[in-house]
């Protein structure tokens, strides 16, 4: 009974981390072609945003983390997560 307790914790475990990995954030790669910094705005010409479910394109996304604005060169490649945040597009890490 015990060694049975312990089987259905462990596959309880797996199934756990196994959905959480499934929220995991996927990274887009784009290139900056603007960076307003009064504003708290980029532009990124970027690939296909699967969670979002939008193609490629340029657009601008708002920033919320200062930290994330010293991260953004104008002309730079840059990987990236955004999501939409109180309904607006923002990018919310940056490698």
């Amino acid at each position: 009974m015990k060694t049975a307790m312990i089987t259905i914790g462990v596959a309880a475990l797996l199934s756990a981390s196994a959905a959480f990995g499934a929220f995991a954030q996927e990274f887009t790669k784009g290139a900056v072609t603007k960076v307003d910094a009064k504003a708290k705005k980029v532009t990124i010409k970027h690939e296909d945003l699967k969670n979002l479910d939008m193609p490629a394109m340029t657009m601008v996304f708002r920033i919320e983390d200062p930290a994330l604005l010293e991260k953004l060169k104008e002309g730079s490649n840059v990987e990236f997560v955004a999501e939409r945040v109180n309904g607006k597009l923002t990018v919310t890490e940056v490698k």
